[in-house]
């Protein structure tokens, strides 16, 4: 196979800019379509009649960070949202009437953490938060009333890590972590005290929790891994107590649920190895899956369902263009194309994403995808004709997981003539518990050597080039990006890292207070903090502690106002390089928290990204252009290491 041409390259605005529709919602009475959507540059919601979606006119005024988590109120008469400052992640709920445009700010309290609990059609006019006004650590429960905001106490909370309530908003159960890092779930006795339900051991913590209840309150749908290895869709019959399996995968956990929005009846589970597949445990929605399947390509979610179900909301998830959505009629079986959630993507040169398994060097299966720029392959030849450039995209959490489909990262990367790889390495969730058990207390060990594996893999399959590797993540992706640079300084030809810890011990000193009730998560998975032994292991996965080793160019990005991954994380290592006269390029936000929200924000960064990786990697970048405008970037150090940089920061406006 010959290689082609490289095609054009693909603007920043277009693969990382904000969509142009996305999250469309239907109001619970189907008579309104609500979606996010820009307001001068920045996201809002926007509400119109469903029948006329070109209609629709913005009902949300934010000018500054956009909105990203809205939901319709069963009234079908407001719009529910949340909103931070500058990434505080303090996060703030709002009404707005729809009719008037009418905004209510139903939790003003500074410097609080509210939480919804839950939505539920029996009380409409109210919604349950939790706000840690009284205890920073523990969230107590209210009702509020969405037109005035006024709100009642439900449950103190005295020490649970949180609750499992019903749609009469009654406190079902309340759970708590125990010290051996696993949790048990306890059940109101009626006097004001909890007896034991239900004991979760720490091997199955991260893939067994309650998720509700049947319309009866009497049966409780769970996923459950317990005495298994993957998390099955299951039930218990509060009643009799009797456990039942509704529907399971050997290979990967429950990853979505269809739940009828009346009945609360479960409809369908999807379980995500390589891609998603459904399975369908209802009469009631099998033709109509079988239907949508025929639509379009890609892989299904029902994102919204109207309160009688008569129409749901569609989405394909595709991995070489913009997300379709559709308005399914279920009546006329019949799905009407709404719009793609960026139409100018259509038409570009995008690239397919891969999936394959990788072995690991002590036999696990490590689920990873692929992408190649386009032009590097042909048929069904999924290898390039000669050997490239490689980023290795290493994902947060750690207790989250890569998927298939489309990724502007990936996007971005192979149109500027990297292969991408992104590795579901050890501790990565959804492969099951043994899966995610592996990465216990592995940090920069056992699961940097997955990274490593799927890294040689690469290049035996002769789709890197060894001398050309870049490491690259947010979060837990930054901390790894980190340990490569740090542990394996002859592997990475360079490294960026987003809002990635430097040190364990300070990341987990400095955790919100409202996250110290999971602390025995992290102390049994991570390491703990509180005891000599704990601290020396978390010492010795420290990048910090091994900034000497460190023989690669690093690209750093932080958010100033970050609450999980604290500033000072990359303040202390880009302080530590520079005393040690180790180059680093440091690029920092003010208005930011752990991520680039702010869309001025994000293209300044990925400008810089681009051309630090051109630089170390040989491949095409964009020029920096405009991409400052609107944008609050510093760079402390390091700005003269990446090209035209400096220029760029002189002519900021």
């Amino acid at each position: 196979m010959e290689q082609t041409q490289m095609p054009p390259l693909i603007p920043r605005q277009v693969l990382l800019g904000n969509p142009d529709k996305a999250s469309p919602r239907l109001s619970p009475d189907g008579a309104m379509l609500a979606y996010l959507a820009p307001v001068e540059g920045v996201l809002n919601v926007w509400v119109g009649p469903a029948g006329e979606p070109s209609a629709a006119r913005p009902l949300t005024r934010d000018r500054d960070r956009g909105i990203r988590i809205y939901f319709w109120a069963y009234t079908s008469r407001h719009v529910i949202y949340l909103q931070d400052k500058g990434g505080d992640e303090n996060w703030r709920v709002y009404s707005v009437e729809v009719g008037s445009g009418d905004t209510r700010d139903l939790t003003p309290l500074d410097d609080v953490h509210a939480q919804i609990q839950a939505v539920s059609p029996d009380i409409p006019a109210e919604i349950l938060v939790g706000l840690n006004d009284r205890d920073p650590q523990f969230h107590d429960l209210y009702r509020v009333d969405i037109a005035t905001g006024a709100r009642d106490l439900v449950q103190k909370n005295e020490g649970f890590s949180g609750f499992l309530t019903d749609d009469k908003y009654n406190i079902r159960f309340a759970l708590r972590l125990t010290s051996d890092g696993g949790s048990e779930t306890l059940a109101p006795d009626g006097k004001g005290g909890w007896d034991p339900f239900m004991k979760v051991e720490m091997e199955d913590l991260l893939t067994t929790s309650a998720t509700g209840f049947d319309k009866s309150g009497r049966v409780l749908y769970l996923t459950d891994s317990r005495g298994r290895d993957t998390a099955v869709m299951a039930t218990i019959d509060l009643d009799s107590g009797e456990e039942s399996i509704l529907a399971e995968d050997p290979k990967a956990d429950v990853s979505d649920v269809m739940v009828h929005p009346t009945t609360r009846e479960v409809e369908a589970v999807a379980f995500t190895h390589q891609r998603k597949e459904w399975q369908v445990l209802s009469p009631s929605v099998a033709t109509d899956l079988e239907y949508l399947r025929t639509v379009a390509g890609g892989d299904i979610e029902v994102v919204d369902r109207t309160l009688d179900d008569s129409r749901w909301i569609v989405a394909y998830l595709m991995d070489d263009g913009p997300v379709r959505y559709y308005i399914y009629d279920r009546e006329r079986q019949k799905a009407d194309f709404l719009f793609t959630n960026k139409k100018a993507l259509e038409g570009q040169p995008l690239a397919k994403m891969h999936p394959v398994v990788v072995k690991s060097r002590d036999g696990l299966d490590l689920v990873c995808y692929y992408t190649l720029p386009a032009g590097n392959e042909g048929g069904s030849d999924t290898r390039p004709p000669r050997p490239l450039p490689l980023v290795i995209l290493v994902h947060g959490g750690p207790w989250a997981r890569d998927n298939w489909g489309y990724d502007p990262q990936h996007q971005l990367l192979a149109n500027r003539g990297y292969a991408v790889l992104s590795i579901n390495f050890r501790g990565s969730t959804g492969l099951g518990k043994r899966f995610t058990n592996a990465g216990n207390l592995e940090w920069g060990r056992r699961m940097h050597h997955d990274l490593i594996d799927a890294l040689e893999w690469a290049v035996g399959s002769g789709i890197a080039d060894p001398d050309k590797v870049a490491i690259m993540g947010g979060s837990y992706g930054g901390y790894a990006t980190l340990i490569g640079l740090t542990q394996t300084p002859e592997t990475f030809a360079c490294g960026v890292d987003i809002v990635g810890p430097s040190s364990l011990l300070t990341l987990l000193q400095s955790f919100p207070p409202y996250w110290q009730p999971q602390i025995e998560l992290f102390a049994s998975r991570v390491g703990d903090h509180r005891t000599e032994e704990g601290r020396a292991l978390l010492q010795e996965r420290s990048p910090l502690n091994y900034v000497g080793r460190i023989k690669r160019p690093l690209l750093i990005g932080q958010g100033t106002n970050d609450p999980r991954v604290k500033v000072a994380e990359s303040d202390q290592i880009v302080r530590a390089m520079k005393e040690k006269s180790i180059p680093v390029t440091y690029v920092l936000y003010p208005d930011e928290g752990h991520g680039f929200a702010r869309p001025e924000n994000r293209m300044s960064f990925y400008a810089i990204a681009e051309a630090f990786l051109a630089t170390h990697l040989g491949g095409r970048f964009e020029p920096i252009g405009s991409d400052f405008q609107g944008s609050s970037i510093t760079v402390p150090t390091g700005a003269g290491q990446v090209p035209d940089l400096v220029d760029a920061l002189s002519n900021q406006s």
